[in-house]
């Protein structure tokens, strides 16, 4: 497995590579701790606050002395968060909720997906910007839209529009943290229907366990393992997305609907490679405890650190230009999957 853009040449290379990188790659660190501080103290999504405190240094994305490293934050750090994250996922956890569940979220995930992107299209944005919209709003809000982002073709509008996507992604999961208990006891949800509510339709994984455990101990266990079903569901899309793009290439070479794409895709990304071999590991038992958690923490730091630096590349002018046409498709998704996922909960008499 080879990592792209990493300095792997003679000493003397590595040396230069390593001053290129550095100043980038410290003011990225550094955005990044102030972003976890916050989160300690305050709570919230780290990567939201990474983001915004990124942008507040737009001005240095462009600079040659900065710009090396925050390129190589925002793409190869990126993948290698996203990679890291398969250490939280093992399959003992997804067989735990039983066949009807999975094929529940499996539907609500495909099917939300697939609402977003034609919302998108309607709006007359390219589908791109719909798979990587739908990817948040159905999977795991930023990281989703992230891995999405990292294998569909990189021009200035996908970045700009990935940004807004993951703020409304943040924005629409922090509502619905705060609204979705209280829809649930208003409902006299019992503890599984409400774990299936929270879990399947929240987009991070800290606000599910916020909202779950806010309400029980047994509905915050059930929604985590329903929002890891979720999360695993990452690898799939990205490699279908991954699918998509290499046959397109195939069979329109000279389209111009995917620009700067320079390298023919890979069938599945390193990243992702990753991401499924840490999967299997972690399923196996073949990874201890500390050294899963330890993976886990440096998947958010080095998500923390892409997100600094793809807000430093984008602006609040950017944000502004992407306006309601990315917030509309994603609250439509967002409001198609909750009542998705709670009226097949309780379909689902099983438990």
């Amino acid at each position: 497995m080879s990592l792209p853009n990493l300095p792997v040449l003679s000493w003397p290379a590595f040396k230069h590579q390593g001053r290129s990188l550095a100043p980038g790659l410290i003011l990225c660190g550094v955005i990044g701790m102030a972003a976890a501080f916050v989160e300690m103290r305050w709570g919230g999504p780290r990567v939201l606050y990474a983001l915004l405190m990124g942008m507040a240094f737009h001005e240095l994305s462009g600079t040659s002395r900065h710009g090396a490293g925050v390129s190589f934050s925002a793409q190869t750090l990126l993948r290698l968060g996203i990679g890291l994250l398969g250490a939280r996922i093992t399959l003992h956890q997804m067989a735990s909720l039983g066949w009807p569940t999975v094929a529940l979220i499996l539907a609500a995930v495909a099917s939300t997906i697939v609402c977003v992107a034609l919302v998108v299209k309607g709006l007359g944005m390219p589908w791109r910007i719909g798979l990587i919209a739908g990817g948040a709003t159905a999977i795991c809000g930023a990281s989703a839209a992230l891995a999405i982002a990292a294998v569909v073709p990189r021009d200035r509008l996908t970045e700009q529009r990935t940004l807004a996507i993951v703020v409304c992604a943040t924005t629409l999961s922090t509502m619905a943290m705060l609204s979705y208990p209280l829809l649930c006891n208003w409902l006299a949800l019992r503890p599984y229907q409400s774990g299936l509510m929270l879990g399947g339709s929240i987009h991070d994984v800290a606000q599910v366990m916020v909202a779950g455990y806010t309400m029980s101990r047994d509905v915050g266990d059930i929604a985590i393992i329903v929002k890891l079903l979720r999360v695993s569901l990452l690898a799939v899309v990205v490699l279908l997305v991954s699918a998509l793009l290499r046959w397109h290439q195939a069979t329109h070479p000279l389209s111009a609907a995917w620009p700067h794409q320079k390298v023919k895709p890979s069938w599945v990304p390193w990243f992702m490679r990753l991401f499924i071999g840490l999967a299997a590991l972690q399923s196996l038992q073949w990874l201890p405890p500390a050294t899963g958690r330890l993976l886990s923490d440096l998947s958010q730091s080095c998500l923390a650190l892409s997100a600094a630096a793809l807000g430093m590349r984008s602006s609040i002018g950017m944000l502004r230009q992407a306006g309601w046409r990315i917030m509309v498709p994603m609250l439509i998704g967002a409001v198609w999957l909750a009542g998705m996922v709670l009226c097949g909960g309780l379909l689902i008499s099983s438990r």
